[in-house]
């Protein structure tokens, strides 16, 4: 079989579909240009490398030379990744959940030569099943419509636009942005906690760990006894199901019960870059020595098996190998008697296998009891040794700004706060590589894969990867990653803030056309840009005293307070944003002799503790370059020639101190 125009791309959820019969065209102006010389329908199929129900509809349907044929004689075929194109993906999942009131992936959408939607719906079956249209039946209807009832058609692509084009109209603000708010929203997520399992709601169950990390804060900040019961015990509760490798680390995609116990999976470095600093944050907060563990071995996955030799994040891990989800996963209690001998009994007991199977037929490891991590180390790297002989899932090794940017800033900030050099070293080789394979003239690119980098990064990789280089600073007190932060964060203004809307788009200013130019107001599996821009802008604020930035990140907010109340479980990275900006923040300087012997103790007091609502920065005494620019650092000076600290809040400043235990009472009032 040949190949089709899919061969050029990068993307491997694209490259999949290099060799499929069907005439398939990239996003882009040749396959419009064609769409309208040709006088014919568009069909656009999004869809993602690690979705199931993708790869079925490629196999019974795109692989199949009748079908193609239908496809390529009726239709200009479009095929998109939509971690690639985001963009793309949200503008027509509107229009799919509008026509059919849900959405999902695979998507398909029919499309006038103007790029405009007027029928789509998700994944079809090759023939008549499960209450849906065959495809190829689908197929002619649409095709028959095209050609003899034209004008219904272009109707319905009318009502579609104009209901697209109203999405991004959010009424002005008149909610003020008050602790109100994060109360409110604390509510609304109590009332949908489970109690006995943890997460919110019952089957299928997500981490959102956004949510969690808004809890957590909302425990800081009021001392809410159940704020805490609840992160805890679903911080808890995630680590010890299924949900959880156990044996590798890292955690799949979702649980499809109320349990954590059977997972969707897939692993994406999305959610393990969000639940590394969220466990990490819950070690600081809690002291509970598993979250510590949790966030070092989902870490250590993404090193070991998520990490370019060039330094970027690999994006997925799929679900299914050898054709069979889950597969590479699970046990029968054979196995682990062949891999693990007299040590069989043991592991069986503390994984759960001696309860029966949990799995077709087989066992997905969980924490029957209480964790020994320690005592079942030596079994566990069994395991994993022989899990790595086995058949690996296919994994999307191309590398997304925004992800890389989500990942990046939990290695920095783990790094620093458990003393883990490697990690701090890994946030750095991270930020450089994004920096350099990932820019063209300026610009911040969304996808690199191989050597090649592509696409006008959007307004999530731009916040995200500043929100990451904030870190990356904290972590090294290295001025160039502060510098990089605020020049990513002025080019996300100009390219990204409308003053007319007082909003931020997630396309850029330069971007190409679309039939509308998309607002997401999510935060979904990924928070969603404008939370992210807001959040750092406010910490690029107080670092660079520059009044500009707050005020922006403000007026993106507000429109937000009355929805971020009502509907909290899509705001989690908004009700941190506004925690932030909320304060009081707690500014610490420290300064280190010129000497240089370091600033050990007064580091490990500054990042060991929970403290989300700071921000720190640091220099050598008499060394003016690392100061300039940054209010909290002018003037400051090593006292007795000593490593000195200062801490200072709502504009005053306490004295500053050398020693461990009179900064570790300064933050406690603090």
């Amino acid at each position: 079989m040949g190949e089709n125009r899919l061969a050029r791309e990068t993307s491997p959820y694209l490259l999949q579909h290099a060799h499929n019969p069907v005439d398939w065209y990239p996003w882009g102006e040749e396959a419009f240009t064609r769409a309208k010389t040709e006088d014919k329908p568009v069909l656009l199929s999004v869809g993602y490398s690690a979705c199931h129900w993708c790869h079925v509809m490629e196999h019974e349907s795109f692989e199949s030379k009748e079908i193609a044929e239908v496809m390529n004689r009726h239709f200009v075929n479009i095929k998109v990744d939509r971690e690639e194109r985001p963009d793309v993906d949200q503008i027509y999942m509107q229009a799919v959940q509008s026509l059919t009131g849900h959405g999902g992936w695979p998507m398909t959408v029919f499309l006038t030569p103007e790029g405009v939607p007027f029928y789509g719906g998700t994944y079809f079956p090759p023939v008549d099943r499960h209450g849906l249209p065959g495809f190829p039946r689908l197929l002619a209807a649409i095709a028959d419509a095209w050609t003899t009832r034209r004008g219904e058609v272009l109707e319905s692509s009318q009502k579609i636009a104009a209901s697209l084009a109203q999405t991004e109209r959010l009424r002005a603000a008149t909610e003020l942005l008050t602790p109100g708010v994060l109360g409110e929203a604390f509510q609304a997520i109590s009332s949908q906690f489970d109690d006995g399992d943890g997460g919110l709601g019952g089957a299928p169950k997500f981490p959102q760990p956004m949510i969690w990390e808004f809890v957590l804060r909302y425990w800081k900040r009021t001392q809410n006894a159940r704020a805490r019961q609840m992160a805890h015990t679903t911080l808890t509760m995630m680590a010890r199901g299924g949900m959880y490798d156990q044996v590798g680390g890292g955690f799949h995609r979702y649980s499809v019960d109320a349990h954590w116990l059977v997972p969707h999976f897939e692993k994406m470095l999305y959610d393990n870059g969000q639940l590394a600093s969220l466990y990490l944050h819950g070690w600081l907060a809690l002291g509970d020595p598993e979250c510590r563990r949790v966030c070092e071995e989902t870490l250590d996955y993404i090193l070991r098996e998520m990490t370019d030799a060039a330094g970027g994040f690999y994006s997925a891990q799929d679900a299914d190998s050898e054709g069979h989800e889950g597969k590479f996963f699970v046990w029968s209690e054979q196995e682990l008697r062949e891999v693990l001998g007299a040590d069989a009994e043991r592991a069986g007991q503390y994984w759960g296998v001696d309860r029966g199977t949990n799995f077709e037929g087989q066992n997905i490891l969980y924490l029957a009891g209480a964790p020994d991590a320690e005592r079942i180390a030596p079994i566990r790297t069994k395991l994993y040794e022989a899990r790595a002989r086995r058949v690996h899932p296919l994994r999307d090794d191309k590398v997304l700004a925004s992800w890389n940017g989500l990942a990046c800033r939990a290695f920095a900030e783990a790094g620093r706060a458990l003393g883990r050099p490697d990690y701090v070293a890994a946030a750095v080789k991270n930020a450089a590589f994004v920096l350099e394979a990932m820019r063209a003239d300026g610009r911040l690119l969304r996808t690199w894969k191989g050597g090649r980098a592509k696409l006008k990064g959007y307004l999530e990789d731009y916040a995200m990867v500043a929100a990451a280089l904030i870190e990356v600073y904290e972590a090294t007190f290295e001025r160039r990653w502060l510098d990089e932060a605020r020049g990513l964060a002025d080019e996300m203004i100009r390219l990204f803030w409308d003053e007319r809307l007082e909003g931020l788009y997630d396309t850029g200013s330069d971007h190409e056309q679309l039939i509308v130019r998309p607002r997401n107001l999510f935060d979904n599996a990924v928070p969603c840009g404008t939370s992210v821009a807001a959040e750092t802008l406010f910490r690029l604020a107080v670092l660079t005293g520059e009044s500009r930035y707050e005020a922006i990140a403000a007026k993106a907010l507000r429109p937000m307070a009355d929805l971020m109340a009502r509907h909290a479980s899509g705001f989690g990275r908004f009700l941190c944003a506004l925690d932030f900006h909320l304060g009081p923040v707690v500014e610490i300087a420290l300064v280190a002799s010129a000497a240089g012997d370091g600033l050990g103790p007064l580091v490990s007091e500054v990042f060991g503790r929970y403290m989300p609502n700071r921000v720190v920065a640091g220099m050598v005494a008499g060394q003016a370059a690392h100061a300039a620019g940054i209010p909290l650092l002018a003037g400051r000076e090593a006292v007795g020639g000593k490593p000195t600290a200062y801490v200072c809040r709502n504009y005053a400043c306490d004295l500053p101190v050398t020693d461990r235990a009179g900064l570790a009472r300064q933050l406690d009032q603090a």
